[in-house]
């Protein structure tokens, strides 16, 4: 990977010199002389010989770098660092060195351009930039980042331009993408800055690589009849500067040229041929108050036909960049139509220039541009102008309160991908912010090549690579905001989420553990664990066990549908109930069926009937007589089914010590007000009337608590009494068998 060479001396002559240079240029160059002079002889043995990547010669790149800025209003500082941001590469501590020599405001204003010079040229050189799209965004953000002092965007800004004169003038090709990105960047930010005089040039010799076919072709239609229309605006810029002043306004008026990209992307946005454009032919009226200028336009409409819906009034309604102006197309006497624009000489001068003036009027005392205080409003109108350059952000709506720049800040990846950021992100925001895997796995971070803690808050500009593991977690640590290791929104989320899905993991788990043990207890592993969920209403086994984990959903529920119901038995089953008996001993269980002998009995589970509960029995397929309760539900609508396999049973005599050891298994629900040893005071009276408890089940909801306990009885009258015992615990609203 190639990477743009850190700023430190590269060791050459002319940099060992610098302390002998700066006592020289000191010496022959005194304070009376001008820093844009004392700059140009400080670096001017600095950049001896040296040349660019286009092939210019360094010194002269910047030569015309500061002639360009002092035509646009530059100040003396921006100027200067036209020849002292190539100075920096050479010198060890540049900041130090240039503040030493001429002020602390020239050495941040060099620094900080070379530092955009370099990430713009890291970002150039990355393999992985092939796409246009990509490489002009990243060149943007860059641009916004370092927009905190708009005398950078400016030096960059002059710089594009004169690159793309050298290549035009020297008839050297330049790459697609720097002439795209001069068209599609630098271009549009030249006229959000107002700068119209950079913008145009910016666009036509962009163009002019891009689509040097139909470049070439606007402009040999220009030149078909430009005599005869040159002499034509003449007469008419004389004939409107004459009338106009016969009225008492003192105008000036000049032809106002057309440029060809201009004149390309009307043709292509109106689909217009060539002689359909209206201000091929254009002048502009330049006079001395706004007042002129509705009076200078009223004399315009008075004399030509005006074209009413091309009018319109830049002074009463500013464009975005602060631009002023009158617009209007009217038609000559021979019906050709004229584009006249009118506005006063500060409007003019705002419109060529735009902010770049603002530092020189700044130097040059207490009164600027329109008698406006340099330090009042015009300093809120550049304020305004510097949140304008976010141009991706709708500039039709209200602006925010809070400055753009003032809570954003652009990094790089190691191969100069651009990374937008939070003001005080640190390297645990780059790392989610480039991949929500790099940020579990991050525990390093070098920035600029040097190690830094992980709440490091990063700066503009900065490269940062992240150390991670091959698997790893997100500490708890990063969510302490007293820490300070994260400050993005987006990556605090990340953090969260991974510790919920852990946590919801595990409970997973917890559930899976309990549903498992369950089907090998009922032995059912065979079951699909999928298919058992969507037999129970859930979308997957994970659903499933999710809430099982929980605790809020019971494993009864499971349980029913693991135990199918009993099947109802066909004629020829009955001789299945028949067992073979060695004696004449009671069935088991106590259960006589009225008319038969030897028949299988089992207790239904559904109501666990217990004597002297009235009984009564339905055959079922295989598992003989089914034994119920009088008032089973169950047995209810199994006995409206099918009425003839119901049977007469009652309850056996059996032997004393027999009767004594048959107890029967019976459900009791009780509902109580949930409290802390509720469940310990009921099982004590169980315990006290030696009513042994096989199985508990217990559920708070909202302060009530639903408990189920399943007692071994011989009797379920004694049971009554157990449960009127039961009624009488403190905080139980009732105790009732099931």
């Amino acid at each position: 990977m190639k990477t743009y060479p850190p700023a430190q001396a590269s060791h050459t002559p002319q940099a060992d010199a610098v302390p002998q240079l700066i006592a020289a240029t000191a010496h022959t160059l005194p304070e009376q002389v001008n820093a844009l002079a004392r700059a140009r002889a400080f670096a001017e043995p600095l950049m001896a010989g040296e040349t660019l990547d286009s092939g210019e010669n360094t010194l002269a790149h910047a030569d015309a770098v500061a002639a360009i800025l002092k035509g646009i209003g530059g100040s003396e500082a921006m100027q200067a660092a036209s020849y002292l941001v190539h100075a920096c590469i050479h010198l060890n501590k540049p900041e130090e060195v240039i503040a030493k020599a001429f002020g602390a405001n020239f050495a941040a204003l060099a620094v900080e351009t070379t530092k955009l010079m370099r990430v713009q040229q890291q970002a150039r050189t990355a393999e992985h930039l092939e796409d246009p799209a990509v490489q002009t965004e990243n060149v943007r953000k860059m641009l916004l980042a370092f927009s905190r002092d708009l005398r950078v965007v400016m030096l960059r800004l002059a710089s594009r331009l004169q690159t793309l004169r050298f290549h035009a003038a020297s008839k050297r090709p330049v790459s697609p993408s720097l002439a795209r990105e001069s068209l599609q960047v630098f271009a549009p930010l030249a006229n959000r800055l107002g700068i119209w005089q950079v913008k145009w040039e910016l666009e036509d010799l962009s163009f002019r690589f891009l689509e040097p076919d139909t470049y070439k072709e606007v402009a040999r239609l220009l030149d078909e009849k430009r005599g005869e229309r040159e002499v034509y605006m003449e007469q008419l810029r004389g004939r409107l500067e004459a009338d106009l002043r016969a009225r008492s306004i003192s105008a000036s008026v000049q032809g106002r040229p057309k440029h060809i990209y201009s004149i390309v992307k009307k043709m292509r946005g109106k689909s217009l041929n060539f002689d359909q454009v209206f201000d091929i032919r254009a002048l502009r009226v330049v006079v001395p108050t706004v007042k002129d200028c509705y009076a200078a336009l009223s004399w315009v409409h008075e004399q030509f036909k005006p074209i009413v819906e091309e009018f319109d009034d830049y002074i009463a309604k500013p464009k975005p960049n602060g631009y002023q102006s009158l617009h209007t197309i009217v038609r000559d006497d021979n019906g050709k139509p004229i584009e006249i624009q009118i506005r006063t000489q500060a409007m003019h001068d705002h419109a060529e220039h735009g902010v770049a003036a603002h530092w020189a009027y700044k130097e040059a005392g207490s009164k600027g541009y329109a008698g406006v205080s340099a330090t009042g409003e015009y300093d809120a109108k550049i304020a305004v102008l510097r949140q304008l350059l976010a141009w991706e952000r709708d500039l039709s709506g209200a602006l925010p309160n809070r400055g753009l720049f003032e809570d954003r800040i652009y990094v790089l990846t190691p191969d100069a991908a651009v990374v937008e950021l939070p003001q005080g992100a640190t390297p645990v925001d780059f790392a989610y912010a480039v991949h929500t895997s790099v940020g579990h796995r991050c525990r390093g971070a070098r920035v600029d090549g040097a190690m830094v803690p992980l709440n490091t808050p990063l700066q503009n500009g900065q490269t940062v690579e992240i150390s991670t593991v091959k698997e790893g977690r997100p500490s708890r640590d990063w969510l302490n905001a007293e820490l300070g290791y994260l400050t993005s929104n987006r990556a605090k989320a990340k953090v969260r989420a991974w510790f919920n899905a852990q946590a919801t993991h595990e409970t997973v788990a917890r559930g899976r553990e309990a549903v498992e043990k369950l089907l090998q207890r009922e032995g059912k592993t065979a079951i699909k664990l999928d298919d058992l969920a969507v037999q129970l209403g859930f979308k997957s086994a994970d659903a499933l066990f999710e809430v099982v984990g929980k605790d809020e959903f019971s494993l009864r529920n499971i349980e029913t549908v693991l135990r199918p119901p009993e099947p109802v038995l066909q004629p020829d089953d009955y001789l299945l109930l028949k067992k073979t008996r060695t004696n004449d001993a009671a069935p088991k269980g106590g259960v006589l069926v009225v008319g038969i002998d030897s028949l299988m009995t089992q207790l239904a589970k559904c109501c666990k009937p217990a004597p002297p509960d009235l009984i009564r029995g339905f055959v079922t397929r295989g598992k003989g007589v089914s034994v119920h309760r009088a008032d089973c539900s169950n047995f209810r609508e199994m006995a409206a089914r099918s009425i003839e396999r119901v049977i007469e049973v009652e309850w056996g005599s059996t032997s004393k010590s027999a009767a004594l050891a048959a107890v029967y298994p019976v459900d009791v629900a009780v509902e109580a007000a949930d409290r802390q040893g509720l469940l310990r005071d009921i099982s004590e009276v169980f315990a006290r009337e030696k009513t042994n408890v096989i199985g508990v089940q217990t559920q708070s909801v909202k302060g009530t608590a639903w408990m189920t306990f399943t007692v071994e009885v011989a009797d379920s009258g004694r049971l009554n009494k157990v449960l009127g015992i039961v009624a009488g615990v403190p905080g139980v609203r009732s105790a009732r068998r099931r």
